[in-house]
């Protein structure tokens, strides 16, 4: 990595085995019974990946879009499904499992329009955690990192849908550059 704008915060090596630990405790957490794993798009899909290799029982894997930003950099207030489950969730455990949480409009939503889908359980899994940012209440179960308020890419999250498939978590410093836009 040689941009200069970027200043690694979490190293890959770290960002591994902290995911491996967190599948490790899911796994010990549902022993048994249907877990269905939903992916919030598109910045947990790596998250998701390494963390349901990370586990040592099955799962069903699902894909959520969920908006409160479009192109902009603060959230809009306004959320949306830009794309729904593709299977049931009614009476199965239900783990979200998205990129980073911050303001919590999103997640605050998601978890409303989930439980009234009749799951046995829901639990969120986060890579990064931003509780100073918290505008709604959401309680996470699973959080890889507890971060401060910088604009972070990498792993998953984007700038202008740029830094993606960086492997570290890292800092964008740019002018202009604020919050990193998730739920």
């Amino acid at each position: 990595m040689t941009d200069p704008k970027l200043r690694v915060l979490i190293p890959a090596d770290k960002i591994q085995a902290r995911i491996r630990e967190l599948g490790e405790q899911i796994s010990r957490d549902y022993p048994t019974g249907n877990l269905h794993m939903i992916c919030i798009l598109k910045g947990a899909t790596f998250f998701m990946a390494d963390l349901a290799r990370a586990m040592t029982r099955g799962v069903f894997i699902d894909f959520m879009g969920i908006s409160s930003y479009g192109k902009g950099k603060s959230s809009s207030g306004e959320v949306r499904v830009t794309k729904d489950l593709d299977i049931s969730v009614e009476g199965a455990n239900v783990l979200i499992v998205e990129d980073i949480v911050d303001s919590g409009v999103t997640l605050n939503y998601l978890m409303h329009l989930l439980d009234q889908r009749k799951p046995h359980s829901i639990r969120i899994a986060a890579l990064l955690d931003k509780p100073e940012r918290r505008l709604r209440p959401v309680h996470c179960a699973y959080v890889g990192f507890k971060i401060p308020d910088e604009f972070v890419v990498g792993y998953g999250l984007d700038y202008a849908e740029q830094y993606r498939n960086l492997d570290a978590i890292c800092v964008l410093e740019e002018t202009g550059a604020a919050n990193a836009p998730a739920g």
